[in-house]
């Protein structure tokens, strides 16, 4: 089952920062509102309720309950974790470390998302955030003209993308390292734009693609 369809399973979509918050994160455990309220000893009509009304506001122990259904924090459920970075909670204590094959990494990476891509400038290497998606196998994103991120186009470049965990203390990260080009040809600009996953957070006029084809995929990832 998709995440649309499970965020669909509330009969409407999320709304209000602990709805979509809440949406989001039973849909990545491949939960629907139903059995998140089962797991949660709730009725299925006050996590509806929860995800649908941005003026919800459930008690400590409500929230307490739920992080645990979903195993996760009531910070990161109300989104009080959302201006600090992953990775701040202390190592598992008896991590496996694991290195990921080519196959694992393209599937980690095709799931879409926000990533990291490394290039030259002027005044050194700069690393910067895009949105992405995987296209053919390729690697594509949205910028404008002159933006950091366009300086990648005709340089061998890496892009890197990862998960952590904070609850669990495990995560992944997937490195390519390979050939970005500019998107010229119109046909394949429709043809991306037609299949990209979301478009470019910072909005604006962002009508530059670029492509980058990895020649080396690899991976980590940390378990407890």
């Amino acid at each position: 089952m998709t995440e649309r369809t499970q965020l669909n399973g509330t009969k409407g979509l999320p709304s209000g920062d602990l709805g979509r918050r809440l949406a989001a994160r039973r849909a990545r455990l491949g939960l629907t509102a139903e059995e998140t309220a089962a797991r949660a000893g709730m009725a299925p009509s006050y996590v509806t309720h929860l995800e649908q009304h941005p003026d919800a506001a459930p008690g400590r122990g409500a929230l307490l309950t739920l992080a645990a259904a979903l195993q996760t924090t009531v910070s990161e459920l109300t989104g009080g974790d959302a201006d600090v970075p992953s990775g701040r909670e202390r190592a598992g204590r008896d991590p496996e470390f694991t290195e990921l094959r080519r196959t694992e990494c393209a599937e980690l990476l095709s799931t879409h998302g926000v990533g990291r891509v490394a290039v030259s400038t002027a005044h050194g290497p700069v690393i910067v955030p895009v949105n992405y998606s995987v296209v053919d196998d390729a690697i594509v994103f949205r910028t404008a003209r002159g933006a950091t991120p366009s300086l990648a186009s005709g340089c061998l470049v890496a892009f890197e993308v990862d998960r952590v965990d904070d609850t669990f203390s495990q995560g992944w990260s997937v490195l390519a390292r390979g050939y970005a080009r500019e998107v010229t040809d119109v046909d394949e600009e429709h043809r991306l734009a037609e299949r990209a996953y979301s478009a470019p957070w910072p909005g604006g006029r962002r009508d530059t693609w670029v492509r980058i084809e990895p020649y080396a995929l690899t991976g980590r990832r940390i378990v407890v």
